[in-house]
């Protein structure tokens, strides 16, 4: 008899933990240890054994309250809008990180299909974001974003980029000229921020860092008010330093 319970004990471990699994996918707010227990009638001691192992495989993490959520592994388990919206929330998260360490709008783009797209951005009543008053997937030319975008495709994507959005002046300060555009961002430097100094709206300051993986062009940026233009290099470079590799799996 004690043989067959010792043979048994591995497969029961196995049922407890997916029951344990199951319990906590359908809690996406978390669980506390106690409330675990009653659901899924286990003792705690045995309880304790079996979520240390799933939290060192990654299937169960810990919250700051103490109670325990999905961890990455099992959602990986999932769905791939599981997956989807994993990634978009921990994307967000670091956005949200990064605005409060500048203590400015930050914003996530591509250019994907030969236009830009802004995919996701960060804002706070007193980090607000730039009216966009034109479109920006046409205004690509006077944003910081833009530029950055630009800067990062060949001759012949940036002449049929610009060949279908003409660059109309939306500033005093808007560079309309093709050639002299494209002969700055020739000159633009990969590993400096690219700046946009009311080119796309009076009154605001912008920088953008490139994020590029592969073939896939993307970026990183900011968005200040004149009033702070003092701030603007100086966030830039933060902007450049904290664009993390672990950002840009996310990212693109």
């Amino acid at each position: 008899m004690g043989t067959t319970s010792g043979r048994t004990a591995p497969f029961r471990s196995v049922r407890h933990a997916l029951r344990v699994l199951e319990i906590i996918a359908g809690h996406p707010d978390g669980l506390r240890d106690d409330e675990l227990a009653r659901a899924a009638a286990l003792p705690p001691g045995q309880l304790a054994h079996l979520l240390r192992m799933l939290r060192r495989e990654g299937y169960v993490r810990q919250l700051a309250d103490g109670a325990y959520a999905a961890g990455h592994a099992l959602v990986l388990l999932g769905s791939a809008a599981d997956r989807r919206r994993l990634r978009q929330e921990k994307l967000q998260q670091a956005l949200d990180a990064l605005r409060d360490s500048l203590n400015a709008a930050v914003y996530l783009a591509r250019y994907a299909d030969g236009e830009l797209e802004v995919t996701l951005t960060s804002d706070a009543p007193q980090t607000p974001m730039v009216n966009e008053w034109v479109d920006f997937r046409a205004a690509a030319h006077a944003t910081a974003i833009g530029k950055c975008l630009l800067s990062q495709l060949d001759h012949d994507g940036r002449q049929d980029h610009l060949s279908r959005h003409r660059a109309a002046r939306l500033t005093s300060r808007t560079i309309t000229d093709q050639r002299v555009l494209l002969s700055a961002l020739d000159r633009q430097p990969a590993t400096m921020p690219v700046l946009d100094l009311q080119e796309y709206a009076v009154g605001t300051l912008c920088a953008a860092v490139p994020l590029t993986a592969g073939s896939t062009a993307g970026c990183l940026a900011l968005s200040l008010p004149i009033d702070q233009g003092h701030r603007l290099r100086v966030a830039a470079e933060a902007l450049n330093r904290q664009a993390a590799p672990t950002l840009l799996s996310l990212a693109l």
